[in-house]
């Protein structure tokens, strides 16, 4: 298979986080949120899969009609931002006017962070809250604390999303990805599992999504607090 093939292929790959957004979308209509969540890990693993595959095969320069980096960002805003926030709403884990302000924070903010050109710093972070609501969203379906301290943490990323506070990215920032990255596996084998057990209060899964969740949360910021050595 030539390289443009392969190229047309990652292009291909990216673009079923589409059909894997609208099968989230459907559930989610259904309030069948542990299927939701299901979907949109899968929308998660592709999302994980295919930018590396996409740097390997060159895909602007081997396949440069499609671009490659609007389409993962239409179908990101799908399955990291707007089906995650209908549930939050729908669910009814936020009541009254506190849905509505998660909701209106959460894709007003991303929307505009999406278009930031300076959500990347030079070692390949994020300079703010990355909008990964799908991972923040989930973790709060399985834990369900107070309302209020949801509303505070929705409140509070968002406000991080237009700082300089780094967060890293497990598969591109190079320093700690030996930690990192098996930390960002395991967060979604616990994410899988938490939604196949429908987010049961006893399930060790939920225990698991706080220890990572932690860490892919902190590790930016602790860098930054602890500069790598020369």
């Amino acid at each position: 298979m030539t390289l443009r093939l392969k190229a047309l292929f990652v292009h291909l790959f990216t673009a079923t986080g589409a059909v894997l957004s609208m099968l989230a979308m459907l559930a989610a209509a259904d309030e069948k949120w542990s299927l939701m969540f299901l979907w949109l890990v899968f929308a998660l693993i592709v999302d994980g899969i295919d930018g590396p595959l996409a740097r390997r095969y060159e895909v602007r320069r081997n396949w440069p009609t499609y671009d490659g980096v609007l389409l993962d960002l239409i179908i990101d805003y799908l399955t990291y931002v707007f089906i995650p926030a209908f549930a939050l709403f729908q669910s009814g884990l936020l009541p009254g006017w506190t849905g509505w302000c998660a909701i209106i924070v959460i894709t007003y903010a991303s929307a505009v962070y999406f278009v930031d050109t300076r959500m990347k710093t030079k070692d390949n972070s994020f300079a703010g809250f990355p909008a990964c609501w799908n991972m923040v969203v989930l973790v709060l379906f399985a834990l369900e604390p107070n309302f209020y301290l949801m509303l505070g943490i929705i409140v509070a990323l968002a406000g991080t999303m237009f700082t300089n506070l780094k967060f890293i990215h497990p598969v591109r920032t190079e320093r700690w990805r030996a930690l990192s990255l098996p930390m960002a596996l395991a967060w979604v084998g616990f994410a899988g599992w938490a939604a196949w057990v429908d987010f049961h209060p006893q399930s060790w899964a939920h225990w698991g999504l706080v220890v990572t969740s932690l860490y892919l949360l902190l590790a930016g910021i602790v860098q930054e607090l602890l500069p790598a050595r020369d």
